[in-house]
């Protein structure tokens, strides 16, 4: 099994009186990263999925005493796809309030849902993560630099869930498999979703506008709908880990867009499998807004498991000079360009940014030197 980057971070917050809270999307082993955790440990455990009717009948609203026979002596209690059981949030505190000793370990596939039930009734009792599809990091330390090097074309096509990555040979028919079955499992749920051949209109439109600025007004034409709609649909997308957005900065009003945003793929396999392209970058056209999609996300990623905390944007103005990715830090704006091909980077900073925000850096990103740019 590939380590994952947050197993040590979860590993030092054991046993502190609150719980350990592992959020994302379906397949990108949140079990598996939470079994690694327990499985060297020597105190008693309890693991209970919540797909099942039984433990979700078991965690809906139990008795005092009921909880009590559940926890009874066990050190530790994972609780898996816990977003299954109505009301867990509260039965969650429950068990973190009356067994301090006790470890409770939760995954979750639905940040829409989960996290609105539980920030309430777990404020001040949880550490919460994010994981993410494989990180270029993860592959680097379990691959080694020339496998790493040398897969990631096959990264930017079918993108970097375990599965996948583990099982190359596979790879075309497994992604359709996610994308198809477990992507919109939870979505799908959702009393707001009430037309999935909408949703499956708008997420090919979104995967044929990566790197384009978005208008929700256009997206809404182009689908059969109306704006707020479509804006509706795209927040719930994001909250489900398949979709993240860029907004533009815009501290000039005058010269800079103001509302423009971009809508990215936490994942490029998810978004090739969304429009059934799988064909080798030499034969496509759309290998540099892959490539930054490819990168920005890999940003995400080291940003959130380094805990480095700093906004990003995109950056563009009504003449048309861009920027791809603008990162904010302790008040230091960065700007970053992507670039496929290596020829191609001998790039310049804009003047009217270099003028406006005065940067100490200016990053050209290429396959040659991403690894250095990820912090690797």
């Amino acid at each position: 099994m590939i380590k994952r980057q947050l197993q040590d971070r979860i590993e030092q917050l054991l046993f502190r009186g609150k719980a350990i809270m592992l959020i994302g999307p379906r397949q990108v082993g949140k079990s598996t990263l939470m079994q690694q955790v327990t499985e060297g440990m020597s105190q008693k455990k309890l693991m209970l999925n919540c797909d099942s009717p039984d433990v979700q009948s078991l965690l809906t609203d139990p008795t005092d005493a009921n909880l009590r026979r559940l926890v009874a002596d066990n050190a530790v209690i994972v609780i898996d796809e816990a977003q299954q059981v109505p009301g867990i949030g509260l039965t969650l505190k429950r068990i973190v309030d009356q067994f301090r000793q006790m470890q409770l370990l939760v995954t979750g596939s639905s940040a829409f849902d989960l996290q609105d039930k539980l920030n309430e009734p777990l404020t001040g009792r949880k550490y919460e993560m994010h994981l993410y599809p494989l990180s270029t990091k993860e592959i680097l330390d379990d691959k080694g630099l020339a496998q790493t090097r040398d897969t990631l074309e096959q990264r930017l096509i079918f993108g970097s869930y375990p599965y996948i990555v583990q099982n190359p040979e596979t790879a075309e028919s497994d992604l359709q498999e996610i994308a198809n079955s477990y992507l919109y499992k939870d979505l799908l749920k959702l009393d707001d979703i009430r037309r999935p051949v909408l949703l499956d209109k708008l997420l090919k439109a979104l995967a044929f506008q990566i790197g384009n600025i978005v208008s929700y007004n256009e997206l809404a034409q182009l689908i059969g709908t109306d704006s707020r709609t479509v804006e509706k649909y795209i927040d719930l997308l994001e909250k489900c880990y398949v979709v993240f957005r860029l907004h533009g900065l815009s501290r000039n009003p005058r010269n800079e867009l103001k509302k423009a945003k971009k809508i990215y793929f936490y994942d490029t396999g998810i978004r090739n499998a969304i429009i059934r392209q799988f064909a080798p970058l030499g034969m496509r056209q759309d290998e540099g807004p892959l490539w930054e999609n490819f990168a920005i996300a890999e940003r995400i990623k080291q940003n959130e498991y380094g805990q480095r905390n700093c906004l990003q944007y995109f950056w563009r103005t009504k003449a048309q000079q861009e920027i791809d990715l603008v990162e904010e830090r302790n008040g230091q704006l960065t700007p970053t360009e992507f670039k496929w091909n290596p020829a191609k980077a001998n790039v310049k900073l804009p003047k009217a940014f270099q003028d406006a925000y005065q940067p100490d850096h200016f990053n050209v990103v290429t396959p040659e030197n991403y690894l250095d740019w990820l912090g690797l």
